[in-house]
């Protein structure tokens, strides 16, 4: 039978404020026991929640439509959906209330750690294949045009198996999807700094323009941080990040403006300064385009959606 999820730990404590209201539970897991660990959920179920902790988590939508919600980003989800979120970034999916009916077995997932990864990839180099989509999940993977069924499948197998069959069931998973789906990233709350050569000088203008997405940051200005033209500079930023500069600042303004929509009652035009645009139309444009929805569609579904006393289960 699959494990049933031990009780989650909300460490935020205090007052209920508007900057506490949708903090993520921190979910303790015991790992003792077992380095991977499945489940499967219903729905409603009160295990649903806004939380995090510390193990990836390959998670498939097997009923239902609803909201995806991973860090600072809000997507729509329907069966099939497969996701990959990296260690402490907050998730969660959210049914539609139009779904009354109880449903049996709406989601599958799996726990594993970072740690048990980095041993086997230490031991068996050829599973450092698998490190740039670990990499990618510490900001949220959904996988796109994975079959369902061959999900549905392995995800059965993780199930039925233990010991080093499932171990080993996992890894397979993981090698599918990581050579069979395109992969979408989904929140620029949690940015990996690249390593080495180049990549590193690149990582030190990201690490900059995290801390300092207010000011005003020129092409030209961050590529004499690195010590190259704007042209090479441009050139490099893109092949690592995958996005012109231009886009990258906007995208972790966007970001820093969803975490403060949700998470403030701000004015959204106080906001849109706060995070370094210099006029509201423009602020509209790049939030509408990044997300689909405007600034205020995106607080009303996050503070609604996520607030822990918005959703009474059934």
């Amino acid at each position: 039978m699959p494990e049933t999820v031990s009780p989650r730990l909300n460490l935020w404590g205090g007052e209920v404020t508007s900057m506490s209201i949708i903090q993520p539970e921190i979910e303790i897991v015991d790992r003792s026991r077992e380095s991977i660990r499945y489940l499967q959920h219903g729905w409603p179920s009160e295990l649903c929640r806004w939380h995090s902790h510390r193990e990836y988590e390959l998670h498939l939508i097997t009923e239902t439509r609803g909201k995806a919600f991973v860090g600072d980003y809000i997507g729509d989800f329907k069966p099939g959906a497969l996701y990959l979120t990296g260690p402490n970034l907050p998730h969660n999916w959210i049914t539609d209330e139009v779904w009354a009916q109880e449903v049996p077995i709406r989601d599958m997932l799996v726990q594993f750690r970072q740690s048990s990864m980095d041993a086997i990839m230490t031991a068996f180099p050829e599973f450092t294949e698998l490190k740039p989509m670990l990499d990618l999940a510490q900001s949220g993977i959904e996988f796109v045009g994975f079959d369902p069924k061959t999900a549905v499948l392995q995800m059965e197998k993780i199930r039925e198996l233990r010991g080093v069959e499932r171990v080993v069931a996992l890894l397979h998973f993981l090698v599918l999807i990581n050579k069979n789906s395109t992969k979408t990233t989904l929140s620029v709350s949690k940015l990996m700094q690249p390593e080495g050569g180049k990549k590193a000088r690149i990582g030190k203008v990201i690490d900059y323009i995290v801390n300092n997405f207010a000011d005003e940051i020129s092409v030209k200005k961050a590529a004499a941080m690195t010590s190259m033209s704007p042209t090479t500079f441009s050139r490099n930023f893109q092949s690592v990040t995958g996005h012109t500069f231009v886009e990258f600042v906007n995208r972790i303004r966007i970001g820093q403006a969803c975490s403060m929509l949700y998470a403030t009652n701000d004015q959204v035009s106080s906001i849109c300064f706060d995070v370094g645009f210099q006029n509201l139309a423009n602020f509209n444009r790049h939030f509408l385009r990044m997300k689909n929805m405007t600034p205020s569609e995106y607080r009303q579904i996050a503070q609604t959606e996520l607030a822990p006393q918005s959703k009474e289960m059934q």
